[in-house]
């Protein structure tokens, strides 16, 4: 039932029953994975012992503080992982990133990206469009990458063709960024680490997993993967953490990574955690359900748009490897009208209307719908998108489906309105 002080078209009212009879199936294995992972989640905490104590507060250099050593211990067995290194000074999670791939890489490596030119704010990192100041092109790394197939999906014997014995890092992009792909599953993932380690068997194999945790059963960890990174503003903090990001694997990997992180030779033994502590554990407590909640809500709102007569990535009744949803509107009216719908659904800075305006990173301008707890959170409702062809929506997140879902239907009785 609808609270009655939300106005709907008759339109939307029919289009929105539809849709959730259509997403029946879908809801009943997201509700499976969220159960999986969050039982999980409780079997990590209470292996790490965790207790009042660890949520104290540490100051100066923070030296045995057991609550960063606890939630390190819970990231490393949720991701069935030798290691992790989880901290609320990865600023975000292009940070967590480039922290990665200067942990491992040496000037004269080289660096290979399968799936396709990574994501906008990464291509500073690399220095793959011109050198900039600190870029890993500054230090002598090389960096090339293997398009996508006419599918939008890994081009499995063009990177077979690419993976030279002497590379260093593969890297892997499993979420869509503003490509109109599907996200990678962990199947895929196995797939492109089969054909590395043919080639390049002492390559390491580096995944961006933004958007992309607790949304299967599985780890990629458990499919060969040998490095991954990801945000805490994202699935993985559970709409609560304030920043922060991950770097999970392997463990020599993981130390060399923390090396980069503060110092060679101190590493993960430093950093004060300042009353973040408590944040950050009921953050990663609470992402499986989180997550879950997120991909209900993509797959609601692909549902209703197809409904509408839009092209939607994914569909609403294909498998899923991250949270995001792609609403393909054709036009920049209707875009700009999907986004101030999705504003108006948030619970801070409802009352604001979003427009476009040039971003660092970016070389289009951007328009961003999000009225969030914390700035720039896509674990909660947001959408944002590029205004160029063919003005592609990008969804995610939703702490609960029920107000979420009620962000989508405002996006489609935006556009149905600016029709009228």
């Amino acid at each position: 039932m609808l609270y009655q002080g939300y106005k709907f078209t008759d339109e939307t009212l029919d289009l929105t029953k539809r849709a959730l009879e259509m997403c029946k199936a879908q809801f009943d294995e997201i509700n499976s994975i969220q159960e999986y992972n969050q039982q999980k989640m409780l079997m990590a905490f209470q292996k790490a012992r965790v207790s009042e104590s660890f949520f104290f507060p540490s100051t100066g250099y923070g030296y045995d503080d057991r609550g960063r050593e606890a939630l390190d211990e819970i990231f490393a067995f949720m991701f069935n992982a030798e290691d992790a290194l989880v901290r609320h000074n990865f600023v975000c999670g292009t940070h967590a990133l480039t922290v990665a791939l200067f942990g491992i890489l040496r000037p004269g490596d080289k660096m290979l990206c399968v799936t396709g030119k990574p994501y906008d704010t990464l291509l500073g990192v690399i220095g793959a469009d011109a050198k900039a100041d600190g870029s890993l092109a500054d230090f002598g790394i090389s960096f090339d990458y293997v398009s996508l197939d006419e599918n939008g999906k890994p081009d499995y014997d063009a990177i077979e063709k690419a993976t030279e014995p002497d590379i260093k890092m593969i890297y892997i992009q499993r979420s869509i960024g503003y490509a109109l792909r599907p996200s990678l599953l962990n199947s895929d993932i196995e797939h492109i680490v089969k054909i590395i380690r043919k080639k390049a068997p002492n390559a390491v194999v580096m995944l961006d997993n933004c958007y992309g945790e607790f949304t299967e059963y599985d780890s990629p960890i458990d499919y060969g993967v040998d490095l991954m990174a990801g945000s805490l503003i994202k699935n993985a903090g559970g709409g609560i953490a304030p920043t922060g990001g991950y770097i999970a694997g392997k463990k020599e990997l993981v130390e060399k990574c923390s090396y980069r992180l503060t110092t060679p030779g101190i590493g993960r033994e430093v950093g004060a955690t300042m009353g973040l502590n408590r944040e950050l554990f009921m953050g990663a407590f609470n992402a499986p359900q989180v997550t879950g909640e997120s991909l209900k809500t993509a797959v609601f709102a692909a549902a209703l748009f197809k409904l509408m007569g839009f092209k939607v990535m994914p569909e609403y009744d294909e498998k899923r490897g991250d949270i995001i949803q792609a609403v393909i509107t054709g036009d920049e009216s209707s875009l700009i009208s999907f986004c101030k719908g999705i504003q108006q659904a948030a619970p801070v800075d409802s009352f604001v209307t979003p427009e476009p305006c040039d971003m660092p990173g970016y070389d289009s301008k951007i328009i961003m719908a999000a009225g969030a707890f914390t700035l720039g959170a896509t674990s909660e409702l947001s959408a944002d998108a590029p205004l160029r062809e063919p003005y592609a929506a990008f969804l995610q997140g939703g702490l609960n489906f029920n107000s979420a879902k009620l962000g989508i239907m405002l996006a489609a009785d935006a556009i149905i309105r600016s029709r009228e």
